[in-house]
């Protein structure tokens, strides 16, 4: 099943509270998130409990983080008017869907995540063998399904999060999709589209049923999302009768992969607060100086006079991110010469970042100055996601039988 639903048009994305946002954020999230935010409708959120999967130790860490990183996405240009702002915790359906979930989804599901084993290791001086560690991926895929987001922006190593989610949904839908009239009700749903309609649809489905058609399926799909007159339970349900399943509860997501440059650190390694490699949003231009400044540079150029490889140098690959093609060429061809300086080369970069930073941070200055603001931005915003995710979970339990009505 490949169901796209109504709520094609809604993104959800999430962001841990784990210490101060740094150009890492900025470039692979963030300019991501503002480009989006007048396209979809978004629902991006604060993920507290993500964050304790790895710093339940130290939980300050995140109540100390989750304003600060509220005011950086602003100040960076995400427009509250524009998307709704929320706090996970504040949602408490992700948690009850996540329970709901973890009693269909097999345990292999969750072990074979790659990040799994990867964070263990990378991770070594944290002891992960959790059970919140273990069953995040399914929490990350509540975060999604109790919105029936229909796309999700993620980067490459993200997909098979996406991946894990649609499997989860599929099953969900397998199990619990099956109502005992299911053909009346989908017959009676059918018949409200109009003769015309009604018949087009039954011809795409037999031909998508009965000879594989996939373009008859595409054609069907989009006749039902044009369908002003149908509730939308009557949709999911026709969604379901289409593909020979049953009603589409939880809607399967797609991946919406995103461009994000990979933001190199002042090592060269990828930026992270790990590596202590980092220049934060707010960092201050006396700071950013001395910081680029410092950074190493190719080692084999160890007198100014010694021509240098920028492809040796973790400079350059800042200058790859935020160098013009003239100054990039400027770099190439003064290092390699020997006629420009590490200094001189570093010059640019810095002017570069700064300028870049400089609205960000004071921004950031003025919403720090009315906490109360950013409290009530987030209030809106947790109220708008529960009523949506009220209306989700409402449907799963009253199709796991649990409404008790």
């Amino acid at each position: 099943m490949d169901t796209v639903a109504l709520q094609s048009r809604r993104i959800v994305s999430g962001m841990r509270p784990t210490g101060k946002l740094h150009l890492g954020h900025y470039h692979g999230v963030l300019k991501n998130w503002i480009k989006l935010q007048h396209e979809f409708d978004c629902f991006f959120f604060v993920a507290d409990w993500h964050a304790l999967t790895t710093h339940y130790e130290d939980s300050h860490v995140i109540e100390e983080s989750v304003w600060e990183m509220v005011i950086d996405w602003i100040a960076a240009g995400i427009e509250p008017s524009a998307v709704s702002l929320f706090l996970q915790s504040k949602v408490p359906e992700h948690a009850e869907l996540h329970l709901l979930l973890s009693m269909i989804t097999p345990l292999s599901w969750l072990e074979r995540v790659p990040t799994y084993k990867d964070q263990q290791e990378k991770l070594k001086e944290k002891d992960l063998s959790t059970y919140g560690f273990l069953g995040y991926p399914l929490l990350q895929s509540a975060d999604i399904l109790i919105y029936r987001a229909g796309q999700v922006p993620v980067g490459e190593d993200q997909v098979v999060h996406v991946e894990l989610t649609r499997e989860v949904a599929r099953r969900f839908n397998h199990i619990y999709g099956r109502e005992k009239d299911f053909e009346q009700k989908a017959e009676a749903a059918i018949k409200k589209m109009g003769k015309k309609n009604a018949k087009l649809y039954n011809l795409l489905r037999k031909s998508y049923q009965e000879q594989g058609d996939t373009e008859a399926l595409e054609t069907a799909r989009a006749l039902l999302k044009s369908q002003q007159n149908l509730a939308l339970g009557d949709t999911e349900r026709l969604f379901g009768y289409l593909e020979g399943g049953g009603k589409v509860i939880l809607p399967e997501p797609k991946a919406l992969l995103t461009p994000a440059p990979k933001m190199p650190g002042l090592d060269g390694q990828k930026m992270s607060k790990s590596y202590g490699n980092t220049i934060s949003l707010r960092e201050p231009e006396q700071s950013l100086t001395e910081k680029i400044k410092k950074m190493p540079t190719d080692t084999n150029r160890v007198r100014r006079t010694d021509p240098g490889d920028p492809d040796r140098c973790p400079v350059w690959q800042l200058h790859e991110v935020y160098a013009t093609e003239d100054q990039k060429q400027w770099v190439q061809q003064g290092c390699r010469s020997a006629g420009i300086g590490c200094l001189d080369c570093k010059g640019p970069l810095i002017d570069a970042i700064a300028a870049e930073l400089r609205p960000i941070r004071q921004r950031a200055e003025e919403l720090s100055s009315h906490p109360e603001d950013i409290r009530r931005i987030i209030e809106d915003g947790n109220e708008a996601a529960r009523e949506v995710a009220q209306d989700t979970l409402g449907e799963v339990r009253a199709a796991m039988g649990l409404s008790y009505k």
